[in-house]
C-alpha cells in the first residue's frame, strides 16, 4: 500500500478489539419447547456423537410420553451413523443458528470455568418469552398434526 509515494507497512497496526491466542472449548447443547417454554440445556466437554447421544437420551427421558421434534444444523455429529435416535424424538435439519453466539462475541475468558459460568448465566436468564419469540409459530397451534391443544 502506498501513500504520497511512500510504501506503508503493517507495523503499528493493532486489532480493533482484544483477543486471546489460547484455545479451550466447551459446548452447550440445548432444546426448547415452543409450546410450553420447557427447555433442557447441558454443558458438555466435547462436541461429538457420544455427547450428543447423552443429550438425546436425557431429553428423551424428560417427559418420555411427549414426542419431540428437534431442529438442528448440519453438524456431522448430529448425523453420526452410530447415534440411536430415541423413538420419541425426530430430527429435522436446517441451517445453523445460535441464540447465544452474539452474547459473547469478542469477549475473553480467563478459563473454561469462567466461560461455563457465563454460559450458565445466559441459560438461567433465558425466559419463556424469549424461547417463544425464537421458536413459537402459530402453525404449531393450529395444525392438528403438531398438537391436540
Amino acid at each position: 500500500m502506498t501513500k504520497n509515494g511512500k510504501t506503508l507497512t503493517a507495523r503499528g497496526v493493532k486489532p480493533i478489539c482484544t483477543f486471546q491466542q489460547k484455545f479451550k472449548s466447551t459446548y452447550l447443547f440445548g432444546a426448547f419447547s415452543p409450546i410450553n417454554g420447557d427447555s433442557l440445556q447441558l454443558i458438555l466437554p466435547w462436541c461429538n456423537a457420544e455427547n450428543f447421544q447423552v443429550f438425546l437420551d436425557t431429553l428423551s427421558n424428560r417427559n418420555p410420553e411427549e414426542f419431540k421434534i428437534m431442529v438442528l444444523d448440519n453438524g456431522a455429529f448430529h448425523k453420526a451413523k452410530k447415534l440411536k435416535i430415541p423413538e420419541n424424538i425426530a430430527l429435522v435439519f436446517l441451517p445453523p443458528y445460535s441464540q447465544y453466539k452474539r452474547q459473547f462475541t469478542n469477549l475473553i475468558f480467563e478459563s473454561i470455568e469462567k466461560l461455563e459460568k457465563f454460559l450458565c448465566g445466559l441459560v438461567e436468564n433465558t425466559t419463556v418469552t424469549e424461547i417463544n419469540s425464537i421458536c413459537k409459530y402459530n402453525y404449531i397451534f393450529f395444525d392438528t398434526f403438531w398438537t391436540s391443544i
